[in-house]
């Protein structure tokens, strides 16, 4: 699946108050499931000795889906596709990484 096609799909189930002109929710949505992402990680170091299991490591699969569609729903509000961020972020980091 490439970017645009996971860009298409995903605008697809995106049903929020005023869809294309609100960025504030799927905003905020990322910013929620980001901490989703960084509470197993934490849970990881503190139940489990930092040891990944097959267990967390599938539930880190769907919180890193759900932080995906949201940058995609990011995306889409300002007018940009996963695949132009992307290339503007490896670019940044090729340049940064020449320094």
């Amino acid at each position: 699946m490439t970017f645009e096609e996971y860009q298409s799909e995903a605008s697809v189930t995106a049903l929020y108050p005023r869809r294309m002109n609100n960025l504030e929710y799927p905003t905020l949505g990322l910013a929620g499931e980001a901490g989703e992402v960084a509470n197993i990680v934490k849970k990881i170091q503190r139940d489990h000795a930092g040891v990944i299991t097959d267990e967390v490591r599938g539930k880190l699969k769907d919180e890193l889906g759900d932080v995906l569609w949201y940058i995609s729903a990011c995306a889409d509000e300002l007018g940009l596709t996963l695949q132009e961020v992307a290339e503007f972020n490896v670019n940044k980091l090729a340049k940064r990484h020449g320094r």
